[in-house]
């Protein structure tokens, strides 16, 4: 009987002829595939006819094995036939047309045959032995692998001609994805531990989980859960969750592309296709998700070589939502459906990773580098790791907070360091400022907080329930932290030390003094250190206080240092005036030596106590006794000023900065040729280049001037000096100088009763209409919001290579410095013009003093000069050739 014949006598057979002819008609069946036509119509009739017929023992060795191989080369074939003719796909070429499409039918109707073998196997009652249908699953998942990467590359395949065959590949894919289910299906019933054998095993790995292709991984998982002791050893592990990885990143940027559309199109969108678009791409979003966080929670123990990538993956998805710099503000509806989706499964899928030693690394690493776009989300990734502390163990903790011990081991930074240089490198972010939504307090949400109020609040509720074994090092992370150069980070580390001083009064202050002491000159960490300090005094009792004073008396040179930074009116009231006293007195006797030396230039150079005299004259209140001891030193020191030694030396700039600071709060207890001779030395800085902390310095005088009111015999010499140093800084070119020069100026002119200075100062009409523009706060050029967002990013390197600068202690080539040891001419220039200031100085207190009324000066004036006069002679005829 010919094939044909029998074909056709087949199809004529009731059931019952089947299933007794079915074993005899089978072989002859199989043997009589020829192409790929005659293939489907054969595989149609055993499937339908005679597959009904076989046993669950009967099904791989009669039918399976036989018919399944030779239906995976078919399916191959059809696609090696698509790729060699769709280069002649075109609408007027109805014969490649046609054929094509043909072609694409075959395939749906292969897979609607295999859809029909997994519904005959899950049909019997009892669980399929894979033994019994062994190669359904590899066939199946050959098929499916092919099918979904002819569908995803489609683009490329049919290059534009897509619409020729769109209806079929839609149809084809479908097809392909309830046939995925149905053999899913299949092997959650399948039975393995009471019949597989390590052969079974390996089987079963190659053709279910090896070869699965990565548009499969996402549905397998459920079957690798169901038989992890079996295949989990076995399992490509990487490759899976690399794919749901990639899956999900896809899916979610899909949504993100589709929320952007949504957005532009405006508020009428809930029924358009795009909508309805994106809800489907959010559920696939939420399964992909959810998927890898089931896997991750089944299979931890073998995903160690996976966690750099969960690392990367977290900080990729929260870098595009607010509150980073590179995410797109959507509308709230489409903002809360991809939250839920993506944003949520990421806090399971921390809660997952926390415990894995490879994921702490990852994201402790001290050397990685990160993106700017991802600082910020790997700075709320730590505060997040933080926040989950309290569900997990303490080994945990450990893991995270300990760091790495010996060097054997993969360094890891310990976490509070890590979220300190953390906070640091968002530099960016911290000057927009980017908002966070605030804590939960008393069951009420707060506003919009910046990133260090967030930061701030997470480390203090964190650490307050930390066990005391980490204390040490914790203490050691906040001393880096203030140490550092970012002045913010060491704010943010100040803010939770004062929280523990509250709290926690076992963090004792004074373990910080050592350092304050060792930090010679003006620095960084000074600075830092005392805030910190000062801050912390607040909260010592009297008691501490005195101890303080007792341990460091402010009567040693070497204690000055620490007393110059702390806020006197922080202090109970004996021991304030202990420290007034004994800092009043030690600047006397300093200043009184140094003049006693000659008033020399190197004697000068150590303005601390000078610093700690600034301290108390902050602090002082107008009917204080030591406000009189002030007002004496710095009148002496004001006469000792020469304006020329202002210019050269960095000593005598320190001791002016100093002077005027102080002078700005005494200045109504001064006589007016103390307030001369201070004009005369700033305006002989203000003539030259000079440092801007200076500058700064004598726009606070100036300001403090307007309270002031100067005597008329005194007015022509301190008014127009006053107009002249007005119009000189407010023609400043620096943004700084500039700025404050207009609020020194309009404070001036707020309380002055000199009105003719401020018209006087006014001199250009430049400087006319910035006055008038600052007064009436009229703004000439309002940045757009990128405007300014693309400045801070260009300042952000600037400020980091300025901070490196500061921390690795380089400095860029400069000038050589002067030497502070003068040579003779020098000494000669010197004296001389101190002379010449001292002797003004005492003339304007003369002819003002004559003016005013009519008692004359002391007697001994006269006999005083005239011995100078002598002296003056004698001199001169010595140095005469």
């Amino acid at each position: 009987m010919s094939q044909t014949t029998l074909l056709e006598e087949v199809v004529q057979w009731s059931k019952d002829t089947c299933r007794l002819e079915v074993k005899s008609v089978l072989p002859k069946l199989i043997i009589s595939f020829q192409s790929w036509e005659e293939h489907i119509h054969v595989l149609k009739i055993i499937t339908d006819m005679f597959l009904p017929h076989l046993s669950l023992s009967e099904l791989e060795d009669e039918c399976f094995s036989k018919v399944l191989p030779k239906v995976g080369k078919m399916f191959n074939t059809l696609m090696e036939e698509i790729t060699n003719q769709v280069g002649g796909l075109s609408i007027q070429n109805t014969e490649i047309h046609s054929f094509l499409r043909n072609i694409l039918q075959v395939m749906v109707q292969v897979l609607e045959v295999l859809s029909g073998c997994v519904r005959h196997v899950c049909s019997f009652e009892e669980a399929p032995a894979l033994d019994s249908i062994r190669s359904l699953p590899s066939c199946i998942l050959k098929v499916l692998r092919n099918t979904f990467q002819h569908c995803k590359e489609s683009g490329e395949v049919y290059c534009g001609r897509l619409s020729l065959v769109g209806d079929l590949l839609q149809g084809l894919f479908k097809e392909a994805y309830s046939l995925q289910k149905g053999l899913m299906g299949l092997m959650d019933r399948i039975s393995l531990e009471n019949t597989a054998s390590e052969d079974d095993v390996s089987d079963i790995i190659t053709g279910v989980c090896v070869s699965v292709s990565e548009e499969t991984h996402a549905s397998v998982w459920l079957f690798c859960v169901k038989y992890g002791s079996l295949v989990e050893e076995r399992l490509r592990h990487g490759d899976i969750t690399s794919c749901l990885c990639d899956d999900l990143l896809a899916s979610f940027h899909s949504c993100l592309e589709l929320a952007e559309q949504i957005s532009q199109a405006g508020p009428q969108v809930a029924h358009s296709p795009e909508y309805k678009l994106f809800q489907k791409t959010t559920k696939m979003c939420r399964f992909f998700a959810n998927t890898l966080v089931h896997y991750i929670k089944e299979f931890k123990a073998f995903l160690s070589k996976s966690c750099r990538r969960f690392h990367q993956l977290y900080l990729q998805i929260v870098s595009k939502f607010p509150p980073s710099l590179c995410s797109t503000v959507l509308p709230s509806p489409l903002s809360d459906e991809l939250n839920g989706a993506v944003l949520v499964p990421m806090d399971a899928l921390l809660s997952q990773l926390l415990p894995l030693r490879p994921f702490a690394e990852s994201v402790l690493n001290p050397s990685q580098h990160l993106s700017p776009e991802t600082e910020l989300p790997h700075c709320l990734l730590l505060v997040s790791v933080m926040g989950q502390f309290p569900s997990h163990p303490e080994e945990a903790l450990q893991l995270w907070c300990d760091g790495s011990h010996f060097p054997e081991d993969t360094p890891r930074l310990p976490l509070f360091r890590a979220l300190f240089q953390s906070f640091r490198r968002c530099c960016t972010e911290r000057r927009v400022p980017v908002l966070l939504p605030g804590v939960m307090l008393k069951g009420q949400a707060q506003g919009n907080v910046t990133l260090h109020h967030h930061v701030c609040v997470m480390l203090c509720a964190r650490v307050a329930s930390l066990p005391p074994e980490h204390f040490p090092l914790l203490e050691r992370s906040l001393l880096e932290a203030v140490l550092q150069p970012d002045t913010q980070t060491a704010l943010l580390a100040t803010d939770v030390w004062f929280y523990f001083m509250t709290y926690l009064p076992f963090f004792h202050p004074l373990l910080t003094l050592p350092q304050v002491k060792s930090c010679g000159g003006e620095s960084y960490q000074l600075s830092h250190l005392s805030l910190l300090l000062r801050r912390m005094v607040f909260l010592m009792t009297p008691e501490h206080q005195m101890e303080l004073v007792e341990r460091f008396p402010p009567s040693q040179d070497d204690n000055l240092p620490v007393w110059c930074h702390i806020l006197l009116r922080a202090l109970s009231h004996d021991a304030r005036q202990r420290v007034e006293a004994d800092i009043i007195t030690l600047t006397n006797t300093t200043v009184t030596n140094w003049q006693k030396a000659g008033c020399k230039l190197g004697q000068l150079d150590k303005n601390i106590a000078l610093l700690s005299l600034l301290m108390v004259v902050r602090g002082v209140s107008p009917e204080a006794e030591c406000e009189s001891s002030a007002l004496t030193i710095i009148s002496q020191l004001w006469v000792a000023m020469c304006p020329s030694q202002v210019q050269i030396h960095p000593s005598i700039q320190c001791t002016l900065k100093l002077l005027l600071s102080m002078s700005a709060i005494l200045v109504k207890s001064f006589d007016p040729q103390v307030i001369c001779q201070a004009l005369v030395c700033v305006g002989a800085m203000v003539s030259e280049k000079c440092p801007d902390d200076l500058l700064l310095a004598a726009l606070d005088f100036l300001a403090s001037l307007g309270k002031v009111f100067i005597p008329h015999d005194s007015q022509s010499q301190v008014l127009p000096r006053l107009s002249d140093l007005f119009g000189a800084l407010l023609a400043e070119r620096s943004w700084l100088i500039n700025q404050h020069a207009l609020e020194a100026f309009a404070h001036f002119a707020e309380v002055t009763n000199h009105e003719e200075v401020i018209s006087q100062s006014l001199s250009s009409e430049d400087t006319k209409n910035k006055v008038v523009n600052f007064l009436s706060k009229t703004i000439n050029a309002q940045e757009t919001v990128e405007t300014r967002l693309e400045r801070l990013r260009l300042e952000t390197p600037v400020l980091e290579r300025h901070n490196s600068i500061l921390e690795t202690n380089e400095e860029t080539p400069c000038p050589k410095r002067a030497r502070q040891e003068t040579s003779v001419e020098e000494e000669y220039s010197r004296y001389l013009q101190t002379a010449e200031s001292a002797l003004r100085a005492l003339q304007t207190l003369v002819e003002g003093r004559a003016t005013d009324t009519p008692v004359p000066p002391p007697h001994w004036v006269t006999s005083r000069l005239q011995e100078l006069q002598t002296l003056i002679t004698h001199i001169s005829t010595t140095t005469e050739p």
